[in-house]
């Protein structure tokens, strides 16, 4: 039958479901999908914490939301068009950020009298059946049984044949949205190679669910989004976590050292040490140890012993780590901790995205305790902001903290991956021998940047101790003496403090130099901050945006771009961290915008707090 086809240009399309429905590989493969056509996108999983929730309960609800659009993205979107609800609890939890009029397909076989009980809707209430949903669209499909259906002649138990619903969804959305099945085929290929059964079965739901929709004649429409109009290049989808990993190996190869992760399992952070471990032909070894404890210790002696040392955490296990970064930061070694930062404090909220470890990297350690401070803002920018942390690292001698979280971590987006001679050299200079005029090995004997030789255990000649008792300056020596100490301790700071003048300038992202007013932002807050700003920037408004990589120390000229504003804003996924150092080192009067729910600011929360600041009308 024949089809109109209507041009969009973008959508944000949410898939949700039970945590075993399978919406997080559903919503990957649609991505995927997207991403090799070259449409930009940008992407928010939203999952339970634990392995299996409970069952039909909105608790156990896992969400998938993509935006994909012909113009450059930089948010998954604040609002969904369309939203695929695979049982009761999915379409309760997620139907608050629907557009008005926008796309609801339901699973009915998810609103039989158990799920809508476990979803807690009163007896006798069934939103799919009243008038609750006369503002939206909604499409009722009874997937599992038409899964059921499809896959009648192959030897699965039922359970195993429901396990493919998501396939039909998946094929009847690539039929939506005038897509072939290809790269979903060829992922399936790849995964079930060995096991036909589950491979047939699933290729023949995905295909069930393309030709559902292009033989019913419940619909009329095919929806196109065309090729984005961005930079030339050779792009890949690219996770946040995935990137970082890839940016980490660039930098081993750069600097010619060999790296060595010793880590601990912890979500969001594990991702990291699954990709590394796939990668030993790059001279890397992972190694998973029986605490964090023990992780951050082993990376600290593969350091010592001339290695690019790096443990990777989340805010639970910063906790864990923090004497033994006071030892990296008396040894003055390279070494990388990696936070990929959750809701909290404790265990607080696994899957949730935050930003509120930024006081503990400043702060959280016993004694004066400097340690440079470098955050990501997108999923792809991992790659570069983590390839600069090592460089400071390895150059400047100290360990370093690098900040994501849970929503760069596990976002994706498209990603224009450098060659290898693009890549800025990182040049490391071990210590082989003494120097004229030496007749005896001074571990802390100081460079014009303060920074102390690194000499390999071993090296004849350079035999040395070092420890986390106080430093003698100069000879590495033990040393209980007051003035000692304070020198020491002033160094060290002054080594930190020194970074900035080996580090770029700040610039503004956009915006006038100066004006009414400038958001400052670090981290994940990046895409919501530049899209409220570009929208009131058309406006006429005076407003600028500026985003942090380097957060201690601060850029050089921080200060000054700061002096041209009347106003500064800050919004963080936290209670106020950022505010309070800025504050403290500039004393300005910044004002926060601070949102602590586990999920990222929005565009609009902020355009609707920046035209408040402006003497604006907010709608609605």
């Amino acid at each position: 039958m024949m089809h109109k086809e209507e041009l969009l240009q973008e959508v944000v399309i949410k898939f949700a479901g039970d945590s075993g429905d399978g919406m997080q590989l559903t919503g990957t493969q649609f991505t995927n999908n997207t991403a090799l056509l070259g449409i930009d996108l940008a992407t928010f999983p939203d999952f339970p914490a634990e392995i299996r929730a409970p069952q039909g309960t909105i608790p156990g609800v896992s969400g998938y939301q993509l935006r994909f659009s012909s113009t450059p993205v930089y948010t998954p979107g604040d609002e969904c068009d369309v939203l695929v609800a695979m049982n009761a609890a999915a379409l309760k939890t997620n139907l608050k950020a629907l557009k008005k009029g926008g796309k609801i397909i339901v699973n009915t076989d998810g609103f039989d009298a158990k799920n809508l009980r476990l979803a807690n809707y009163p007896d006798g209430v069934n939103p799919i059946e009243d008038d609750s949903l006369a503002n939206y669209e909604v499409t009722r499909m009874d997937i599992t049984k038409m899964t059921r259906e499809a896959l009648k002649e192959f030897p699965l138990g039922t359970k195993e044949k429901d396990r493919a619903k998501n396939m039909f969804v998946l094929g009847f959305l690539y039929w939506m949205y005038n897509r072939d099945m290809d790269s979903t085929i060829q992922f399936l290929t790849d995964k079930f190679g060995k096991k036909p059964d589950l491979l047939n079965s699933n290729i023949k739901a995905l295909q069930a669910g393309y030709n559902f929709g292009d033989t019913t004649e419940t619909f009329t429409t095919r929806y196109k989004v065309e090729k984005a109009r961005i930079e030339p290049g050779s792009y890949r989808n690219i996770m946040g976590n995935q990137a970082l990993a890839y940016g980490l190996i660039a930098a081993s190869q750069k600097a010619s050292l060999p790296m060595f992760l010793g880590t601990y399992p912890i979500t969001p952070a594990s991702d990291i040490l699954h990709e590394l471990s796939r990668h030993k032909s790059f001279g890397i070894r992972t190694f998973q140890a029986e605490d964090e404890i023990a992780g951050i210790t082993a990376a600290i002696g593969a350091s010592y012993g001339g290695s690019l040392g790096v443990t990777t955490t989340s805010g639970p296990g910063m906790a864990l780590k923090t004497e033994a970064m006071g030892l990296a930061v008396m040894l003055e070694i390279p070494l990388l901790i990696i936070n990929i930062q959750r809701g909290g404090p404790s265990t607080g909220l696994p899957t949730k995205t935050e930003q509120s470890d930024l006081l503990q990297a400043y702060y959280g350690r016993n004694g004066e305790c400097p340690m440079p401070v470098l955050s990501a803002s997108t999923p792809s920018d991992c790659f570069a902001a983590v390839y600069e942390a090592v460089r400071i690292s390895v150059q400047h001698m100290t360990p370093v903290i690098f900040l994501s979280d849970g929503y760069i971590a596990n976002g994706a987006e498209p990603w224009k991956f450098p060659v290898s001679n693009q890549l800025a050299p990182i040049e490391v200079n071990f210590k082989k021998e003494l120097g004229h005029g030496e007749d005896k090995f001074m571990p802390y004997q100081r460079d014009e940047k303060l920074v102390r030789p690194w000499a390999i255990p071993g090296t004849p000649g350079l035999e040395h101790r070092v420890g986390g008792l106080e430093k003698q300056n100069i000879t590495g020596n033990i040393s209980y003496d007051p003035e000692n100490h304070q020198l020491m301790v002033k160094i060290r700071q002054e080594k930190v403090d020194k970074i900035a003048d080996y580090i770029p300038e700040q610039k503004l992202d956009s915006g006038p130099d100066k004006g009414k007013i400038l958001v400052l932002g670090w981290g994940s807050t990046y895409g919501a901050i530049k899209s409220a700003v570009q929208e009131l920037q058309a406006e006429g408004q005076e407003v600028s945006h500026s985003h942090l990589r380097y957060i201690r120390p601060f850029p050089k000229n921080l200060g000054d771009i700061l002096k041209n504003f009347e106003q500064i804003l800050i919004p963080e996924i936290n209670n106020g961290q950022l505010i309070k150092i800025i504050r403290d080192q500039y004393l300005v009067d910044a004002k926060g915008y601070n949102k602590i729910m586990g999920i990222p600011i929005t565009k609009t929360e902020l355009l609707n707090k920046l035209k408040e600041m402006l003497g604006m009308t907010i709608p609605g």
